[in-house]
């Protein structure tokens, strides 16, 4: 196997990071940042991720940033020598409210929330508004817990704050997404050799999974998809034992977690001959991807993009079929903020990774997407994976 150099975030990277969010702190005047982190699949180890390179497992944990200083981790009392060897913020505290009632750890120091912010900050009265980050992902009990440790303060939801913070990618970041997309290359390639006439849409998953894993992918920021024939016509498709037949579609979607960092390629492939309807939408998809790229550039609304896309397959007869919004960034998540559906006014900015993915679904044929990733760059936008659209078996 060709041997190639594995890109990774370096160290020094993550204080730059912390100051940068500093300054959100003092724009929308924050005394305290509260950013939560669990491991629910796709979104639920953003924040820890990119903070503190610490991939979230079993327990939850929080990183509390203040106005200036390094950052606190909290953490359940299995996570903390974990979190240590793994992630790059050294103080790290067991916080009572991620412990389990049924357990006892004798040998942990176990504080409230209340507690471990007065030693930061003795004057808790001066903790006046504090951020909240991914508080969509919170328990109603441990939300309500954290607002009575600061009754009179003032909690702001910063969800959308934090994900503008890591929207611009640094040249690391790149680094290591553009290694991403070569793993979701060879993650579609053996797709690709897998897939045919009695091979079960599992088996192919398999193999694409395993090409990945080889790669040095840590695993995946949605479940791989394969799906085919009459699977593949709603949008949450999911692999099955079902064997793939003579004249079909196969919807293959894959989007590997690298060093925390995502990408994303989705293509139809078709077996044998599925008929003319499903050639048509294939090229339909393809020819609004294309026309997406080329309108790509810093300083537009995002949303103006996904309507030139989304006007292609008007044009085509094949709108309603387009249930959801095709643009979107990738990052440490694998659709993360900012998405630039129509309802979004958000910029194109340089060095942003977006994903353009036109979505073809719930139609009397199935369905199919064409998604591909791309670096917005000071003039127009770079390629970030070379995969042909017409695929055939």
């Amino acid at each position: 196997m060709e041997t190639i150099a594995k890109p990774a975030i370096p160290a020094e990277e993550f204080p730059q990071r912390w100051a940068r969010v500093q300054t959100m702190m003092d724009r929308e005047k924050l005394d305290l940042l509260v950013a939560y982190a669990d491991d629910r699949a796709v979104f639920g180890a953003a924040h820890a991720r990119w903070l503190a390179n610490f991939p979230v497992h079993f327990e939850p944990v929080c990183i509390l940033l203040f106005r200036q200083g390094p950052p606190i981790m909290l953490c359940g009392p299995e996570t903390r020598e974990y979190a240590l060897l793994a992630g790059r913020v050294s103080d790290v505290r067991v916080l009572r409210e991620f412990t389990h009632p049924n357990e006892d750890y004798p040998f942990s120091t176990i504080q409230s929330l209340a507690e471990i912010v007065g030693e930061a900050i003795p004057d808790s009265a001066a903790v006046r508004r504090i951020g909240l980050a991914a508080r969509g992902l919170m328990s109603a009990d441990l939300l309500a817990s954290f607002e009575a440790s600061f009754p009179r303060a003032e909690w702001a939801d910063v969800e959308n704050a934090m994900c503008d913070v890591r929207a611009q990618k640094s040249p690391a970041e790149l680094a290591v997404i553009r290694y991403a997309y070569r793993i979701a290359e060879a993650g579609l390639n053996a797709a690709m050799e897998a897939i045919g006439v009695g091979a079960t849409e599992r088996e192919v998953a398999a193999e694409v999974e395993s090409a990945m894993r080889r790669m040095g992918a840590e695993g995946t920021g949605i479940d791989t998809i394969v799906a085919s024939g009459p699977n593949s016509r709603p949008i949450l498709a999911r692999s099955t034992f079902r064997a793939i037949q003579a004249d079909e579609l196969v919807l293959v979607t894959i989007a590997p977690r690298y060093e925390g960092y995502h990408a994303a390629i989705g293509r139809p492939v078709l077996v044998g001959n599925p008929g003319d309807e499903i050639r048509r939408a294939v090229e339909v998809a393809w020819q609004a991807q294309e026309a997406c790229f080329r309108a790509m550039r810093p300083g537009i609304e995002g949303r103006t993009v996904e309507a030139i896309g989304r006007r292609v397959v008007e044009d085509a007869g094949l709108g309603p079929y387009f249930l959801y919004s095709g643009v979107h960034s990738v990052g440490v998540i694998e659709f993360e903020p900012p998405i630039f559906g129509p309802s979004s006014s958000a910029l194109f900015r340089p060095h942003m990774v977006i994903s353009v993915d036109i979505p073809l679904f719930d139609a009397p044929w199935g369905g199919l997407r064409i998604e591909d990733g791309f670096l917005i760059t000071e003039s127009g936008a770079e390629r970030l994976n070379h995969t042909p659209y017409q695929i055939a078996r």
